[in-house]
């Protein structure tokens, strides 16, 4: 617990303070513009003959229409998340994406998600230019503000989700990071930021035991946030597309390539020797990225999942993984 609360409040409100202070004024002086570019490109791709139609009827019937996913919560008003998308691209963070050209295939897709601080910029050509939902670990807010150009600057069409545990995020005064994500949104009012509620996490380690047969806590793992990622699209999305994600036997391959574990860090450590490190570590606290990749190439069997980049599909059922889930219906 003294661990948790030391990473909670290594995320200080002066830095950012410091930080968000910095960039306001880009923020607000940028956001017409780009709102009326973003008008103008919708209408053109809707464009029609004569006169255009008002929106504002339609817009506020697919408020009403679109569905409600409980357990994520806005951290200015408290309401909940409320969003839906046919098809979806999830974007992961991997060397494999490097050299890809993905881009243009990814960005067709109604929604794009991506995690933590992730860029775009610089790698479009890979893993294409939107972003539509971006999944933040608690430990990666101070990295989601030094790269607040990107990130939040040109984000403000983008929900952001954030997860971590409840002595971060609890909302008595106490939840550094929630408290943070507060002033955060304060001062960026147009910013779309939600929280993953404490049962909702607990649901989430409840999924896990339930597909693994592992108790998170007594074998020290913590899930990783790809989990988070792909619960919730699973939630949010009618059909989803992953790029990026290796199957769960991959690194055990002698023949494996050496691959960044992130395509934006191509000096970093490699992804295969990350897993494999994670996986097999018992002291301290670890994901379990192997782990959770055989229950996604488990759920892939039954649910509308793909894989991409590299382009594979799970085998037959794997008798050791348990094949119950089924997404939660929004505002169950």
């Amino acid at each position: 617990m003294k661990m948790k609360i030391r990473v909670c409040q290594g995320v200080s409100g002066i830095i950012i303070i410091t930080m968000v202070t910095s960039f306001m004024l880009v923020y607000n002086s940028s956001s017409g513009d780009r709102s009326s570019s973003s008008s103008a490109s919708s209408v053109s791709s809707h464009r029609v003959d004569g006169p255009a139609p008002s929106t504002r009827k339609p817009e506020r019937l697919q408020r009403l229409l679109t569905p409600t996913l409980e357990g994520y919560t806005g951290v200015m008003d408290h309401k909940p998340l409320k969003m839906h998308c046919k098809t979806c691209a999830l974007v992961t963070s991997s060397g494999q994406l490097t050299g890809s050209k993905r881009g243009e295939e990814i960005d067709r897709s109604e929604c794009v998600i991506r995690m933590n601080d992730a860029p775009s910029i610089r790698y479009q050509r890979d893993v294409g230019r939107r972003t539509s939902l971006r999944v933040i670990a608690h430990s990666s807010l101070q990295r989601v503000l030094r790269s607040r150009q990107e990130l939040l600057n040109a984000s403000q069409d983008t929900v952001f989700i954030f997860w971590g545990p409840s002595s971060c995020m609890r909302r008595d005064g106490k939840g550094h990071v929630y408290n943070n994500l507060r002033l955060l949104n304060q001062l960026l009012p147009k910013l779309k930021v939600y929280i993953i509620s404490r049962i909702k996490m607990l649901k989430f380690d409840e999924l896990f035991k339930k597909e693994t047969g592992i108790d998170r806590k007594s074998s020290n793992s913590w899930l990783s946030t790809g989990w988070f990622t792909m619960a919730i699209a699973l939630e949010l999305c009618d059909r989803i597309n992953v790029y990026g994600m290796v199957p769960p036997d991959f690194c055990r391959s002698s023949s494996h390539p050496s691959l960044p574990y992130h395509y934006y860090e191509p000096a970093g450590p490699d992804e295969c020797s990350m897993y494999l490190s994670h996986e097999r570590s018992r002291r301290g606290s670890h994901h379990r990225f192997i782990t959770e990749k055989a229950v996604f190439a488990n759920w892939a069997r039954t649910l509308n999942i793909h894989f991409h980049q590299p382009d594979w599909k799970p085998d037959a059922v794997d008798t050791n993984m348990n094949s119950s889930y089924t997404p939660v219906p929004a505002g169950s």
